[in-house]
């Protein structure tokens, strides 16, 4: 090949730089990444991989005492998927009870949200300010008052339906049943989660460049149709973060199940996923099955979440 052939060819391809120039660009956001991701190894990686060992053994008080470890491999998962609790009334509890709750907050709090996008900046700031005040406040202090005005007999909520006729005020228990026990946890849930949905939702609508809103308004769009065709499109990696986030949230809602009437363990039909874990370990000393329980309510949150955002990058909403 003539030199003046080579060079034609180099023109054409160009030469690579040596590889040792890109190895620092590829490192160096790890190497940023490494203590975030060595402290969240930390604190949730082990404690993970601490309740899957945990899982695979016969553990209880005895061991618990000794140190000794008894070992029964999938034994644990063999009894708890062989439960018929667990398929009848522990799984679609929860289940059920997540979708509701999700749905739930997600609507009121874009009902929220779209309440607020049209209020004054200082009539805002005050809805807004009021509104946190149910997300601050303690999962504890929310539970211990949605009981009080849920009590039998003399409870505000029981006494109110009772006046209408709705009820018997002497006698109605809203804990003793199945749905109304996960009506009133519903309301707990969504009163204390509705207002992350609201503030977050609302700051996706404020980015919304008010010429789309108002173009839409001239072609004679409604309010629905304007949410669905301008609002909701652009808001979707909004609802999306919100959506997933409440799932989790929800899946494994612990604290206002357990603290109503009955969430302990004493009403059988109203158990969880969380709950059940929790008796398990705590009440009946089967630390072994229970953190099989609270395997499986990870994997089952892993695979919904993973499910839902598959399906969104499907669509490409993201």
């Amino acid at each position: 090949m003539t030199v003046a052939e080579r060079t034609d060819v180099e023109r054409v391809v160009p030469q690579a730089g040596p590889p040792s120039r890109r190895r620092p660009g590829t490192a160096r956001p790890w190497l940023l990444l490494a203590p975030a991701l060595l402290v969240m190894g930390g604190l949730l990686l082990y404690p993970l991989f601490r309740v899957l060992v945990l899982s695979l053994q016969d553990f209880g008080l005895r061991e618990l005492v000794s140190g000794r470890t008894d070992w029964v491999g999938l034994d644990n998962y063999v009894q708890l998927l062989g439960d018929p609790d667990l398929w009848a009334t522990v799984l679609p509890n929860t289940v059920v009870f997540a979708v509701v709750a999700v749905a739930l907050t997600v609507v009121f709090g874009t009902l929220v949200a779209l309440l607020l996008a049209r209020l004054s900046p200082v009539v805002r700031g005050l809805v807004t300010t009021a509104i946190m005040v149910a997300w601050a406040m303690p999962a504890v202090t929310g539970t211990y008052v949605w009981v009080f005005a849920f009590a039998p007999g003399d409870g505000v909520v029981v006494q109110g339906l009772g006046a209408v006729g709705l009820v018997d005020a002497a006698t109605a228990d809203p804990f003793a049943g199945r749905l109304s026990f996960f009506a009133v946890a519903a309301l707990n849930v969504v009163h204390h989660g509705f207002p992350f949905a609201a503030l977050t939702v609302l700051a996706g609508l404020l980015t919304i460049p008010r010429e789309l809103t108002e173009a839409a308004i001239v072609d004679g769009a409604g309010a629905w149709r304007r949410f669905r065709s301008v609002t909701f499109p652009m808001l979707r990696p909004v609802f999306a973060v919100v959506t997933v986030l409440s799932t989790i949230w929800d899946f494994k809602v612990f604290t206002q199940i357990y603290l109503m009437p009955g969430g302990d363990g004493v009403n059988r039909g109203v158990l969880t996923l969380g709950t059940w874990s929790y008796v398990e370990s705590f009440a009946q000393s089967r630390y072994g099955l229970g953190a099989a329980i609270a395997v499986l309510l990870t994997a089952l949150l892993l695979v919904v979440t993973v499910a839902y955002l598959r399906l969104l990058f499907r669509e490409d909403e993201l």
